[in-house]
C-alpha cells in the first residue's frame, strides 16, 4: 500500500477563509444596498409626484389677480408635502393656511390622507379632518363668508365633509388592508411553524424507532460476533487464526462503538449529526482497509467545510469496502483534488485478482453516496472501466 502525494497536516476542517469571508461581506453589502435603494427611489418618486400634482392644482385654479400672500401660502403648502412621511400631522397643519387663504386644496387632501394611513383612528386624524373641513367650509376673506346665504353654507358643509372625509376614508382602508395583510402573514408563519413542529415530532418518533431497532438487532449481533472472536482468540493456537480473530474482534468492537454513537444521535433528535470523520483520517482508514491503495491528494483548501470533508471520507470508505467485497486483491487508485471551487474525488479499482466468497450487499452504499452528493449540491457518477474494474467520481462544491 502506498500513499502518494498525501498531505494531511495542512488541512483544517469546518472553517471559512478570510478571503471567503470578505467576499461574503461584500456580497451582503451589495444585496443590502440593493434592498434599501429601491424603496428609497420609490418613495422619492411618489413624493415628487405628489408635490407636482399639488402645484399643478394650484396653478390651474389660481386667478390672475390673486393676492401675493395667497400664492406664497399655497406654495408653502405644496412644499410641506415633502416631510409628510416623517411628520404627517405637521404637514397637514402647514397646508391649512394655503387651503384657507389660498388655493392648495389638493395638497391638504394628500397630507390628510397620508396622516390617516399612518395614524388610523388617532386623535391627530380627526383633528386634521376638522382643520381641512374648516378650510373648505369657511371662505376667505371672512367678510365674504358672512355674506353667504344659509343654502350656500349647507352646500359648503357638504363639500367640506366630502373633501375632508374622502382622504380619511381612503387612509383608513389602506391601513386596514395593511393590518389584514400582516395578520395573514402571521397566520401563515404560524401554520408553517406548526407544520415544522409536526414534522419534527414525526422525525423524532422515526429516529427513536430506528434507534431501538439498531440497538436491539444490529448491536446485539455485532456484540455476539465480538464475543465469538474473543472466544476463538482465547482457544486457538494457530498464529494465522489468532491474527484473524484479533482483526474480527477489533473491527466488531469499533463498529459497535460507532453504532452506539449513531444510536445516541438518533435518540437525541438533534439536527446535528455529531462529530464527522474527515479527510484528515484517510490515512488511518486506508491502513485498516486491507486493500492496496495508491492515494493522491492535490490542492486541497486549507479550510475545508466539515460536510464536504465528511462526504469525501465516506466516499472513500464505501469504495474501499466495495473493493474488498467485490474485487478482492485488486488495487484501488484514489485521487482527491480541489479545483474550480469544488472538491473532486475519484476512486478506480482493477478487476478482482482472487476469488472469494460472495458477501451480502444491498446496493444501498452507492445510493447513499449519490444522495449525499445531491444534498450538498454536487454530482456522483459510477461506471465500469475497460479493464474490468470500476470507477466512482464525486464532486462536492466548496462555496455552500
Amino acid at each position: 500500500m502506498s500513499t502518494e502525494g498525501l498531505s494531511m497536516p495542512g488541512i483544517s476542517v469546518g472553517g471559512s477563509g478570510a478571503d471567503a469571508a470578505d467576499r461574503m461581506r461584500r456580497a451582503a453589502g451589495v444585496m443590502s444596498f440593493a434592498k434599501i435603494k429601491r424603496p428609497v427611489l420609490v418613495a422619492l418618486g411618489v413624493d415628487t409626484l405628489a408635490i407636482f400634482l399639488a402645484a399643478l392644482d394650484v396653478w390651474l385654479v389660481i386667478p390672475e389677480k390673486a393676492q401675493p400672500y395667497s400664492i406664497y401660502l399655497s406654495g408653502i403648502a405644496c412644499l410641506g408635502l415633502a416631510f409628510r412621511r416623517k411628520l404627517p400631522f405637521l404637514a397637514v397643519i402647514v397646508t391649512v393656511p394655503g387651503f384657507l387663504a389660498g388655493w392648495s386644496q389638493l395638497a391638504a387632501m394628500i397630507a390628510l390622507g397620508f396622516l390617516a394611513t399612518r395614524k388610523q383612528m388617532h386623535w391627530q386624524t380627526w383633528t386634521g379632518f376638522a382643520l381641512v373641513f374648516t378650510c373648505r367650509f369657511v371662505q376667505w376673506p371672512l367678510a365674504d363668508f358672512v355674506e353667504l346665504s344659509w343654502r350656500e353654507h349647507v352646500l359648503d358643509g357638504i363639500y367640506g365633509v366630502i373633501v375632508a372625509g374622502m382622504p380619511v376614508a381612503i387612509g383608513l382602508l389602506i391601513g386596514a388592508r395593511t393590518e389584514i395583510s400582516q395578520k395573514l402573514s402571521e397566520l401563515a408563519a404560524s401554520r408553517d411553524r406548526e407544520r415544522r413542529f409536526h414534522a419534527d415530532a414525526v422525525r423524532a418518533e422515526e429516529r427513536a424507532r430506528l434507534a431501538r431497532e439498531m440497538h436491539d438487532v444490529v448491536s446485539h449481533q455485532i456484540t455476539l460476533i465480538a464475543m465469538q472472536a474473543g472466544a476463538l482468540q482465547a482457544q486457538t493456537t494457530d498464529a494465522r487464526s489468532l491474527e484473524t480473530a484479533q482483526v474480527i474482534r477489533k473491527l466488531s468492537t469499533k463498529t459497535l462503538e460507532e453504532l452506539r454513537s449513531l444510536v445516541s444521535v438518533l435518540r437525541s433528535g438533534s439536527g446535528d449529526d455529531g462529530p464527522r470523520p474527515g479527510i484528515n483520517e484517510l490515512d488511518r482508514l486506508i491502513r485498516g482497509s486491507d486493500v492496496p491503495v495508491h492515494l493522491t491528494v492535490e490542492r486541497i483548501p486549507d479550510l475545508l467545510p466539515s460536510q464536504v470533508s465528511a462526504a469525501a471520507y465516506r466516499t472513500v470508505q464505501e469504495c474501499l469496502t466495495n473493493v474488498h467485497k467485490h474485487a478482492p486483491g485488486a488495487t484501488a487508485t484514489i485521487r482527491i483534488q480541489g479545483e474550480h471551487g469544488s472538491l473532486k474525488v475519484e476512486i478506480r479499482n482493477e478487476r478482482a485478482r482472487t476469488s472469494g466468497a460472495a458477501l451480502p450487499s444491498g446496493g444501498h452504499g452507492l445510493t447513499g453516496l449519490a444522495e449525499r452528493a445531491r444534498l450538498l449540491g454536487g454530482s456522483f457518477e459510477t461506471a465500469d472501466t475497460e479493464d474490468g474494474g470500476f470507477r466512482v467520481r464525486a464532486r462536492y462544491p466548496l462555496d455552500r
